[in-house]
């Protein structure tokens, strides 16, 4: 993620409020699905606030975790009680620091539609991944599978046309199954594979889901925060009439990412599998 160019990401409590209650989830089921065994070194490109990272020193006794990212917020945010095994660094996905096959696995969540050469930060990682060794991500389904989301920019159009401009379900066309399998297939990888992974999105009122939206950190609450507050106010009641309240209140939506898993060839190499 480049820090300049979407500096709202910036602070580990409001994404954490915003968008970072989801990460848990979301990393669970990817690490379980990477089906990797214990005893690896794993690095966590844009590990943001570290979901990733702890989920993976939780779950799959790994040798070393490494969390990069050029957030110093969040990666302030990463190493408050962050697990013995993960340690957390400030950096850039497209010059990772971390020599050249030293690594099991090189992970990256909710991260590669935000870096500004998707490509290039992939070919970092081919890099300090060891031969046999494994490149994979996970991205927001931006274009169908992100309820919330997707019912924010329709209703934000509909409000203000000028939020085309930079509603994320146009903005990510890499968030799709097609074009992550050739970008990981264009990067050399073998045996790549694509899958969904959904989660519950569950907000206990209106206001669980919409105060996250005026923090200003990430697209969407950035264009909240830039609107007039007329505007303001007539989305937020636009998304209110939108969203689907059960009778308690509570609002209960899905989000959908797409995973994406491939192997660096292992020519001459004659290592153990690592999945």
């Amino acid at each position: 993620m480049d820090e300049q160019r979407f500096g709202v990401w910036v602070t580990g409590d409001a994404y954490e409020r915003y968008m970072g209650r989801w990460s848990v989830p979301v990393a669970e089921r990817f690490v379980a699905w990477l089906g990797c065994a214990d005893g690896l070194r794993w690095l966590d490109v844009g590990c943001g606030t570290g979901a990733l990272s702890r989920v993976v020193a939780e779950r799959c006794r790994p040798r070393a975790v490494l969390g990069v990212d050029p957030s110093r917020g969040f990666v302030a945010s990463a190493r408050a009680g962050a697990p013995a095994a993960a340690r957390f660094v400030v950096g850039d996905a497209a010059s990772l620091p971390a020599r050249d096959a030293g690594w099991d696995v090189v992970g990256s969540g909710l991260v590669l539609n935000f870096l500004p050469e998707p490509g290039a930060a992939l070919a970092e990682a081919v890099r300090v991944v060891r031969p046999g060794g494994l490149v994979a991500a996970y991205v927001w389904d931006y274009a169908e599978g992100m309820e919330l989301l997707r019912r924010f920019w329709r209703v934000a159009v509909a409000v203000d046309p000028s939020a085309a401009e930079v509603d994320e379900t146009r903005r990510f066309p890499v968030c799709r199954p097609e074009p992550l399998r050739a970008l990981w297939a264009d990067a050399g990888l073998a045996e790549v594979a694509v899958a969904p992974i959904e989660v519950a999105t569950v907000f206990g009122d209106f206001d669980d889901l919409w105060v996250p939206f005026l923090a200003g950190q990430g697209p969407a609450p950035a264009f909240v925060a830039g609107s007039d507050p007329t505007v303001r106010e007539r989305l937020r009641e636009a998304l209110r009439a939108d969203v689907p309240a059960r009778a308690d209140g509570s609002i209960a939506l899905t989000a959908r990412a797409w995973a994406v898993k491939g192997r660096r060839r292992a020519t001459g190499w004659s290592g153990p599998s690592i999945a």
